[in-house]
């Protein structure tokens, strides 16, 4: 008899959309393989829903805060359902971008120079020297996310908005110039490492990631020595350092422009990485020989509780 799934997307967080296009991906996939699938938009009643279903395995395909964070990871820890992805601790601190890069760094891998900040202060003045960047602590899909150039005069006006929805702790950041790479790593294996580049010539935002044809994937990216391998090595290292299980995504800057710094730095890791049809770690899993069926095969299959 075969394995019923449950596919939980959607939520309440501000990547909602993202998620649900994932989450319908993996799910389709999901039933091409074989499995019982049940869709679960979740809601805040999800135990009860998910007491109700008692599905053999919860494929997680939520994205940004309560599914990424460790919450819905708690939540099925508590009914013993396996499930996908990172476990409750992995989850929160990979969430929490200050407290990974003080993990991170510990474990020998390059982290960005930066600083907590609160968004009072973020809006009065630079915080840094510019340019910098400025971030939530925890969202994803480049919410709430700044590039402060040289030639702007005053922090983002969008941080004294009385509508702004991303918390009120920021992290500021040194800009790194360069290259946008990334690397996922499934099970104990690095991946290959794309170099991404937006399709209009600006930065890697929430359009440049999901909309068709926003990005350019360049797979695998071209590096000169030893980078390719550092990076593969790097994403490792701070995929165990965090305690990931399943498949993560690590995000790297690399300046190798002329008279450049040559710096190469993680910039997050990813324990939620998207699904949809213009996602990463689908065309990675594709180069290594894995079609998207396989993939969410292995997630399916690789599912336990305690992670």
């Amino acid at each position: 008899m075969s394995k019923h799934v449950a596919v939980l997307m959607g939520g309440w967080s501000s990547e909602r959309e993202v998620s649900l296009r994932s989450g319908e991906a993996c799910a389709k996939a999901l039933e091409g393989e074989g499995y019982r699938v049940t869709r679960v938009d979740v809601g805040r009643d999800v135990a009860n829903v998910l007491a109700a279903l008692n599905p053999d395995v919860a494929f997680n395909a939520l994205h940004g805060p309560a599914g990424e964070d460790g919450t819905i990871q708690g939540v099925l820890e508590l009914l013993a359902i396996p499930y996908t992805h990172s476990g409750v601790l992995a989850s929160a601190l990979a969430m929490n971008k200050p407290m990974a890069k003080i993990v991170m760094a510990a474990a020998g891998v390059p982290v960005p120079v930066g600083k907590i900040v609160s968004r009072a202060e973020a809006a009065r003045a630079h915080v840094l020297p510019r340019p910098y960047v400025l971030k939530p602590v925890a969202e994803g899909s480049s919410y709430g996310v700044f590039i402060v150039s040289e030639s702007d005069e005053n922090p983002p006006a969008e941080l004294s908005d009385p509508g702004w929805k991303y918390g009120e702790s920021l992290l500021a950041e040194k800009f790194i110039a360069g290259r946008e790479l990334t690397c996922a790593v499934m099970g104990d294996r690095a991946l290959d490492v794309i170099d991404i580049r937006s399709a209009d010539g600006g930065w890697y935002d929430y359009t440049a990631k999901y909309a068709k044809g926003g990005s350019i994937h360049i797979l695998p990216a071209k590096l000169k020595g030893n980078i390719y391998q550092d990076i593969q090595q790097l994403a490792l290292t701070a995929h165990r350092a965090l305690g990931c299980r399943g498949v993560s995504r690590s995000d790297f800057r690399y300046d190798d422009s002329p008279n450049g710094s040559g710096e190469l730095v993680v910039l997050e890791v990813n324990t939620q990485p998207g699904m949809t049809e213009t996602s990463l770690v689908p065309e990675l899993a594709a180069y290594a020989g894995l079609s998207f069926g396989e993939l969410v095969r292995w997630m399916v299959e690789d599912a336990s509780c305690d992670r």
